[in-house]
């Protein structure tokens, strides 16, 4: 090694009269210590930065539907009745979003021309969340999300028969697509499914409408470009903890966690799919094309079902996989087969 200013001479081996070869070399060396090398090496190579910047929303709404996807997993792993599960996703959510207004120093209290629209949507989000998270122990995560997806057929009928939408071939075309996949999942052997599991089936129908009429309202208020979406949803979780809350309190159900998973499962649904997932969907859906949204967002309940088999070994064959993709299609095309309004 040579040093700083360090002269290296080399002299011709051959020697010839009248040639002389010398080379100077001035080294300038700057100490690099171990840790410059190993966050050197963290860092993404720059096409991957490049990447990222392009295409950020993309990558957005990817995580974000990646981070709901476990939102029915969190819930089968929190050892709490499923009142209590919605509960302390909403009130958790609730205490993570007034964390993030206060710091992006955004109105905590949103305006009171907004408040009924606000009530409403905690209402029926509070429904949502209830037979959701009932359906879930009736019949698995994985396809009572899948059929909580189908809010996106009562959302485009509501574009149609009140908003003057025009519905495309596609649209027309997913309804009874939808019908078949639910059909190769369950209606094969409907006969034979207990009570239980018709049951759950029937309150993740009514998880669809709910959760149809939380977005409907939702929309409505984010028409307003004033206000902040985190005080808004904040807002939303404050109430719906409140409905549910009070559900909890005058029924057989207790507030008490049990145990330390059970408390990061809540912790984590909070967190992750009432707090972060939302956010990055929400802030990206308007750059990106709607059509692209809806077939990034089939992610969620697409993990949701692959979680289920994977992590609580659903039985599922070939025909309950086809269904699988043909209810996925249908939905792609109820979120994409419409057309503006005339």
């Amino acid at each position: 090694m040579c040093n700083a200013n360090t002269k290296i001479h080399f002299k011709n081996p051959v020697q010839k009269p009248g040639i002389s070869i010398k080379v100077a070399i001035m080294c300038t060396f700057t100490p690099v210590r171990p840790s410059d090398i190993i966050i050197h090496s963290l860092q993404p190579p720059d096409a991957m930065r490049d990447l990222y910047a392009k295409n950020q929303p993309v990558f957005h709404v990817l995580a974000g539907a990646f981070m709901i996807s476990f939102s029915a997993i969190f819930v089968k792993f929190a050892n709490v009745p499923p009142t209590t599960s919605a509960f302390y996703r909403v009130f958790f959510g609730f205490i993570f979003l007034l964390a993030t207004t206060l710091w992006r120093k955004a109105p905590v209290f949103p305006p009171l021309r907004h408040l009924p629209l606000i009530l409403f949507c905690g209402i029926a989000f509070a429904f949502d969340l209830y037979f959701w998270h009932e359906s879930i122990l009736f019949i698995g995560p994985g396809l009572a999300t899948l059929i909580s997806n189908f809010q996106v057929f009562l959302l485009a009928a509501f574009g149609i028969f009140f908003l003057r939408e025009k519905a495309n071939i596609r649209f027309l075309a997913a309804i009874p697509l939808a019908l078949l996949g639910l059909f190769l999942i369950v209606g094969r052997y409907w006969n034979s499914l207990t009570s239980d599991y018709k049951t759950g089936i029937y309150f993740s129908l009514l998880t669809a409408l709910c959760y149809a009429f939380f977005l409907i309202g939702l929309r409505k208020v984010q028409t307003d470009k004033s206000q902040s979406f985190f005080s808004t949803l904040m807002a939303i979780s404050l109430l719906c903890s409140l409905f549910l809350g009070n559900k909890v309190f005058f029924s057989e159900n207790s507030f008490t966690i049990p145990d330390t998973t059970s408390l990061l499962a809540l912790l984590a649904l909070g967190l992750f799919c009432q707090t972060i997932g939302w956010a990055l969907i929400a802030g990206a859906m308007p750059k990106i094309r709607a059509s692209f949204t809806g077939l990034i967002l089939l992610l969620q309940p697409t993990l949701s079902f692959v979680w289920d088999v994977l992590i609580f070994k659903r039985p599922t064959d070939l025909l309950n996989w086809t269904g699988v993709i043909l209810t996925l299609v249908a939905i792609y095309l109820g979120v994409t087969g419409k057309k503006d309004k005339t």
